[in-house]
């Protein structure tokens, strides 16, 4: 089932066809010249998939106001509806990454039918420790698996357990947990306390994971403690994982990090360990500014792309590390903000698979750090965009996305059946 005019995304791409196929004939005969064949590359890129978050298709938001966008999913079932045009659109996001409570429904057959019926699938599930819940029992004012109070411990046990439930009934394969613990003074908590209760806690957790699962630990470096945080990097997140065993591996989510921090070498680090679960991706400036992927530091991202394809290129064991978006779109329609980074990150992905690794290697064997440099930066420098529009209209996806989208008029259509509530908060991240 569609939700865009299938018609109007191929009148588009004919009118834009023949442009496509003189630019791809040329950057295939560039490419040929050093070796590499384009159709391989499209290939790659049409096999290329990476989650959509479902609060990311909601307008977000600052501490201090969110201002709502036209035709807003207002539920869950409706933010499926916006993952499927983002597919329709990109050809490369065919799965939905949930946020429980958030996303919970009362039937989830009825969720996972209408998922189907978009042909989209589940992946991660995500947790929610970090804020109070109507009517719940105990507060996570002061953390959750790590607080002081057994009480919250057991409440944001329970939470991660059920989260589990509702993922095999959506046909997920793994939790995702973040939690906010941490502390805004300093002597308010004892560190090491503090992480032998998360760790405590988190054994709990890991005991119900199905076989087939795996539970990734995502670290942050501040916010909303700005003091200390539990998990606050790479290394308390690897140390945790090793300490839950082999179904637990880390998270990375490219804004949690200090600025001007290597993430691509964490992220060999990690792979070298076997403890590399999965990315987040987006762009960030300050902080944790879950800006547009790619918008900022496209060569960082590109760079990060290097090692995963330098893992799989040396096949390395334990490496199947899950894809997915982490965005806060506040200015912009969440639809195509993420319709474009997706895209950016599959751009990041076929760059990557150019570089010359056999070349590479013996540049570094050798010393030669400007040769070596050289090699990622022409492949960095090259423009595939041919390949990747090829991979979508080979799809039946569209080959320029933001035209075909507006064209659509896809927000002027589903304002009419989703009147905005002036009571709701959103379903974006405030």
């Amino acid at each position: 089932m569609k939700r865009l005019n299938a018609e109007l995304i191929e009148e588009h791409n004919q009118h834009e066809l023949a442009d496509l196929e003189r630019d791809y004939a040329a950057l295939g005969e560039k490419l040929s010249r050093n070796g590499i064949a384009i159709e391989k590359l499209t290939q790659a890129a049409a096999e290329f998939q990476i989650a959509v978050p479902s609060w990311g298709t909601g307008t977000g938001g600052t501490r201090f106001a969110r201002f709502p966008g036209e035709g807003e999913p207002r539920n869950i079932f409706e933010k499926i509806e916006d993952c499927a045009v983002i597919n329709e659109l990109s050809g490369c996001t065919d799965s939905i990454s949930p946020h429980f409570p958030w996303d919970w429904v009362s039937d989830f057959s009825e969720l996972k039918q209408a998922s189907d019926s978009y042909g989209l699938k589940w992946v991660s599930v995500n947790s929610n420790t970090f804020q109070d819940q109507p009517g719940q029992t105990a507060t996570y004012k002061y953390g959750s698996l790590s607080n002081t109070q057994k009480a919250s411990r057991e409440l944001a046990i329970q939470h991660n357990l059920d989260c589990i439930e509702y993922g095999k009934q959506l046909g997920a394969k793994s939790l995702t947990v973040w939690v906010g613990d941490g502390s805004n003074h300093p002597g308010q908590q004892h560190f090491q306390r503090a992480f032998e209760r998360y760790l405590a806690s988190a054994e709990e957790i890991y005991k119900g994971l199905p076989d087939d699962w795996e539970m990734h630990l995502e670290h942050k470096m501040f916010e909303p403690a700005f003091y200390s945080t539990v998990i606050q990097d790479w290394g308390s997140n690897i140390l945790a994982a090793m300490h839950l065993g082999p179904k637990c591996k880390s998270l990375v989510d490219l804004g949690h990090h200090a600025p001007n921090t290597n993430i691509e070498m964490i992220v060999s680090r990690l792979i070298q360990f076997k403890k590399l679960g999965g990315f987040h991706f987006n762009d960030s400036k300050y902080g944790d500014d879950d800006l547009d992927s790619g918008s900022l530091h496209p060569y960082q991202q590109f760079l990060i792309f290097n090692e995963l394809v330098d893992a799989d290129y040396r096949n390395q064991p334990e490496f199947n590390p899950a894809y997915m978006l982490d965005q806060s779109h506040n200015v912009t329609d969440p639809i195509e903000s993420l319709v474009n980074s997706a895209i950016e990150v599959q751009r990041s992905y076929i760059k990557a698979l150019i570089v010359d690794r056999e070349a590479l290697y013996s540049h570094q064997d050798a010393n030669d750090a400007m040769m070596a440099s050289c090699e990622l930066k022409n492949a960095f420098n090259l423009d595939v965009s041919p390949i990747l529009a090829m991979a979508r209209y080979r799809k039946g996806a569209a080959i320029e996305p933001l035209i075909s989208y507006r064209a659509a008029n896809y927000r002027k259509t589903t304002s009419k059946a989703r009147p905005r509530d002036p009571n709701a908060s959103g379903s974006g991240i405030v």
